[in-house]
């Protein structure tokens, strides 16, 4: 069963649909699927794939299908996998979204787990979870899917390679743990936003095809799938996607090269120039030095100005300090160029404003936070980034991406420019928005960039083809250190410099825009309680009720001995444990947390001490409990 680019579907709508929450053409397909599917009219149909164009709105799917299928009682839960711990919080939040609630009436929610021990839905109606999350306790997964009939949701499953093309390696690690909860999951929604992998093999599950001259592809008539397509032409043509200004910018480096097989001194090649009719030899060299040199200043200045200026006339419009002003997002070739680059944004900023730069890269602490506070608040208004944030985050305040990195994929740089196509409901009409990429003018981007303007309709000659170019030798798909290695290259970068630049503007060609009706924009929503978030405001809350009660026992001396080796607090901690049945904070659910913060509020800790006894951790001697007294003058930690 194939849904590839059809118009809405007439099945029946929600009859409460707040004002822009309609669906979009992918959205409605797939709620037209899974209630043949729950009426028990689609057969053995239990496998959807949805290839939907990044930056498409694939995030509602998943609670379109939950909600149709645990209503129809044909699962029972729903566990979402993603590839990126960043992502578990906005697919929460996709659940979490009130104007969607009151749309479709449902009352579904799910957290973003950890894997502590105990059922990972804590009650809900599912979880979310990593591969990694998977692949670290696969037992603990394995025992959900036992329990109950899951409703499994994989995003962006190109990530996992087939595990008989590739037995070793992190990504075949992730597919290897994933695999049975496929099998045992009652329906599959595999989400995608590419159905290629880089390094051309096949992708976990998906049934293929022998094509012409023997080419395997992803075979889009398999028998019990249905398969859902949401290409950029026509969400173009919705207008769920913006339409994309490219700032090409062109410029000279120079370099030395390998040192010679005889020895002697490395021999200077260039300047050469980026901008070339095709690629050659000096492509990809050329390309290493200039992100590392002169030229990525001058990149990054521009896509700095450009931000400014959007801000300023914004600004003037929606006013100080509202939403929706814009936001540069810069990608970096490794991570010693992103702090680099850091640094020189650091240097144009006014005094005093240099939180509004910020940096997210794997080995930073604090990096997941920081991509949450770029997507929430409205500083940092600039993010420095590798490759935290160029799949999935869901940040529609970005308006300009710096494209400072050497991947030349077509799956990572569409990925990358569709950080800026979201439309953002803060800042105002459809027509006034754009998104704004800049990147270096070389023949390997603009191949991506002619294929492009082949899917939105914007090639007048379509018989015309790119130059061909040797294959890339790319990393791999989720290493956060992209860079190429200065010894895989041989170089050493010496300088280079910008040049020209070239603005051009990519939208939806006369055979796309004609006669097609734009859907309503998306209302602004507001801070939303997740329930991960409760659950952390919930054991945050317990902890202060805890430090409270230490801290006036102790002021008054009526809380017993010290347990040697052991502050006070986490005694009254671990006393709490025992009181509420053995069960850690981590592991409670809402209800847990909330009636473990009521039993605080009606008894004090200290009467219940005694349930350490015979815990050598919390041991002391009968002398010291004895004579104990609280300490003069020491103020209790909290």
């Amino acid at each position: 069963m194939i849904f590839q680019d059809s118009t809405v579907s007439d099945s029946p709508r929600p009859a409460s649909r707040p004002s822009g929450r309609a669906l979009r053409s992918h959205q409605s397909e797939l709620l037209a699927i899974v209630r043949a599917i729950a009426a028990g009219e689609a057969g053995d149909l239990r496998d959807i794939l949805a290839a939907v164009t990044p930056g498409g709105g694939k995030s509602l799917l998943p609670v379109l299908a939950a909600h149709v299928l645990i209503g129809a009682g044909l699962c029972e839960r729903v566990c979402w996998v993603v590839p990126r711990d960043s992502l578990r919080l906005q697919a929460e939040e996709a659940f979490a979204d009130p104007a969607w609630r009151n749309a479709l009436g449902h009352a579904l929610s799910v957290r973003a787990a950890e894997n502590a021990p105990g059922d990972p839905c804590r009650g809900l109606a599912g979880y979310v979870t990593t591969y990694q999350g998977i692949a670290a306790a696969p037992d603990l997964h394995l025992a959900a899917f036992r329990r109950h009939r899951y409703l499994l949701v994989v995003d962006e499953v190109h990530h996992l390679p087939a595990l008989d093309e590739d037995e070793a390696g992190e990504a075949a690690a992730w597919s290897a743990p994933i695999e049975p909860l496929l099998s045992l999951s009652a329906v599959r929604l595999l989400l995608s936003g590419t159905l290629e992998r880089a390094d051309g093999r096949r992708i976990l599950w998906l049934p293929y095809r022998r094509a012409a001259g023997g080419k395997r592809e992803v075979d889009l008539a398999a028998p019990s799938w249905a398969v859902i397509g949401y290409s950029r032409a026509r969400a173009l043509a919705e207008r769920a996607v913006l339409p994309v200004s490219f700032g090409a910018l062109d410029g000279e480096a120079a370099w030395l090269g390998p040192e010679p097989e005889g020895g002697g001194e490395r021999p200077r090649l260039g300047p050469h120039r980026l901008r070339a009719p095709a690629p050659d030899e000096a492509t990809r060299p050329a390309l290493f030095t200039a992100l590392r040199t002169g030229f990525a200043e001058g990149l990054l200045r521009r896509a700095f100005e450009a931000t400014r200026r959007l801000r300023a006339q914004r600004r003037r419009v929606l006013g100080e300090g509202a939403r929706g002003l814009g936001k540069l997002l810069v990608v970096a070739p490794d991570q010693a160029q992103a702090r680099r680059y850091l640094e020189i944004i650091e240097g144009w900023l006014p005094p005093g404003q240099t939180g509004a730069a910020a940096l997210a890269v794997s080995d930073e602490p604090g990096a997941p936070e920081m991509l949450a506070a770029f997507r929430l608040t409205p500083e940092p208004s600039i993010l420095v980034t590798v490759a935290m944030a160029y799949e999935g985050l869901d940040a529609p305040e970005v308006a300009v991406v710096a494209a400072l990195t050497h991947i030349r994929s077509r799956p990572w740089l569409e990925q990358m420019v569709a950080r800026a196509t979201r439309v953002d409901p803060h800042a105002g009409p459809y027509d006034a928005q754009r998104a704004l990429v800049y990147h270096p003018d070389d023949p390997l981007f603009a191949r991506f960039r002619w294929r492009m303007e082949r899917e939105q309709g914007t090639r007048a000659k379509p018989d015309r083809r790119p130059p061909r170019q040797p294959a890339l030798d790319l990393p791999g798909w989720l290493e956060d250190e992209l860079a190429e290695a200065r010894e895989r290259h041989g170089i050493i970068p010496l300088e280079s410099n910008a040049l020209t630049l070239r603005l051009t503007t990519l939208r939806p060609g006369p055979d796309l825009a004609a006669g097609l009706a734009a859907a309503r924009e998306p209302e602004p929503q507001g801070d939303l309680l997740t329930p991960s978030r409760a659950e952390r405001e919930l054991r945050h809350r317990l902890g202060d009720l805890v430090a409270a009660q230490v801290v006036e026992d102790a002021a008054e001396g009526l809380s017993g001995p010290i347990p040697r080796g052991a502050g006070l607090y986490h005694a009254y901690n671990a006393a709490l444990k025992r009181a509420l049945g053995g069960k850690s904070r981590s592991e409670m659910s809402i209800e847990e947390l909330e009636a473990a913060a009521a039993w605080l509020g009606r008894n004090r800790l200290r009467d219940h001490l005694h349930l350490l006894e015979g815990d050598q951790r919390f041991g002391w001697a009968a002398r010291q409990r004895r004579d104990w007294r609280p300490p003069v003058g020491r103020r209790v930690s909290r």
